[in-house]
């Protein structure tokens, strides 16, 4: 029991560590992508930390198969480089016992992302898929800032105001450039100054920004078709920010919906989610042999071939899931092959030695 918990721990301890700056790396990403498109005025700031929060459980459960991975690859290898597994090893511990005892902790990652694939993620993606929606509804003129110049239509449009009411209603000192197409050639921008503006929403709903006291720009400077025009009033139609959607609308679906579902789509994310707690007991399967090194090889020997198996682990995984959505394999197969061939493999490895031993044992030669 005292061995059990030594080792548990160790692997707990480096998945922990290794779960925690994979999360990092990865929503340090995610993040800067929602920050750009806030900063583009296409998401209001105040929900970018709620929607990183409901997606965390997405996160979690791809991070936590690779962080118990690595994390056994690293706490067995640290054993063997010290020589504690071979203390180990001279008291009785084989690699069948040593695989029993790391399939408990194993056992209880698989819970634990269980929970999260069929059941918090969705519901985390379906809280995301609403603040979304939400952000469609918002303007430009919504997500304007005082003193900033905000970009829209992928840089095609700049506005610029140098204050703003708290009710954000009246602007003043209004700038918009505008880049415009027509028949496949370039008409040069158009650019409106104002002195000062307000919002009016028409009986349909769409939404003018009114500019009073300026001027209009259109046209390259120095062409005769460059025009300035000078008005008391202008109406500018307020475009709706578009959100990029990153998430699809099975992801969002509960898993008791999906399993009834008979939609190729439906039913292979339904063996998505199912498929990742079978991940973290295969790559525990796969770990632990790999994690036998040599002293005088060092630790780090094997971790690069035991990466590139995950990553191909992985990649079949995906790719069969993109053949079902398809139609291409049947569902009774679908991922079950992929985690057989890898179930297959982790076992070849963990009796290789055994196996071999034995090939190469010598018959015993009697004397008369």
């Amino acid at each position: 029991m005292i061995i059990f918990r030594y080792l548990t721990r160790e692997v707990l301890l480096t998945l922990s560590a290794v779960t925690a700056v994979l999360l990092v790396i990865i929503m340090s990403g995610r993040f800067i992508k929602y920050l750009a498109q806030a900063a583009q005025g296409a998401l209001d700031p105040s929900v970018l930390l709620l929607i990183m929060g409901y997606r965390i459980p997405g996160f979690l459960q791809l991070i936590l198969p690779l962080g118990l991975f690595l994390g056994i690859l690293l706490a067995y290898g640290r054993l063997y480089l010290e020589s504690e597994m071979s203390v180990l090893t001279a008291t009785g511990m084989s690699q069948q016992k040593l695989m029993g005892y790391t399939l408990w902790p194993a056992a209880f990652i698989a819970v634990l992302v269980a929970v999260l694939s069929l059941y918090v993620t969705p519901r985390g993606v379906q809280q995301v898929e609403g603040l979304l929606e939400a952000q469609k509804s918002l303007t430009e003129f919504d997500t304007l800032q005082a003193g900033r110049f905000q970009s829209m239509k992928n840089g095609e449009r700049v506005t610029y105001t140098s204050s703003l009411s708290e009710e954000r209603i009246e602007l003043g000192g209004v700038f918009i450039s505008e880049r415009r197409a027509s028949a496949g050639s370039e008409r040069g921008p158009s650019v409106l100054v104002a002195e000062r503006g307000r919002q009016e929403i028409q009986a349909d709903g769409s939404r003018y920004l009114i500019l009073e006291n300026g001027y209009r720009y259109d046209g390259h400077p120095g062409r005769a078709d460059y025009r300035v025009i000078q008005y008391d009033q202008y109406g500018v139609l307020l475009p709706k920010p578009g959100v990029a959607q990153e998430l699809s609308e099975r992801e969002a679906l509960p898993s008791l919906a999906l399993r009834e579902s008979t939609n190729p789509r439906e039913q292979a994310e339904l063996q998505w989610r199912i498929a990742m707690p079978v991940l973290v007991m295969v790559v525990a399967l796969l770990a632990v042999p790999l994690a036998k090194v040599n002293p005088r090889q060092g630790r780090y020997l094997k971790l690069l071939p035991a990466i590139l198996l995950y990553m191909t682990y992985l990649g079949l995984l995906i790719a069969m899931r993109g053949w079902m959505e398809k139609g291409k394999v049947p569902m009774e197969v679908g991922l079950w092959a992929i985690h057989a061939l890898f179930a297959g493999i982790g076992l070849l490895l963990l009796y290789w030695e055994p196996l071999r031993l034995k090939w190469m044992r010598l018959p015993e030669v009697r004397h008369a």
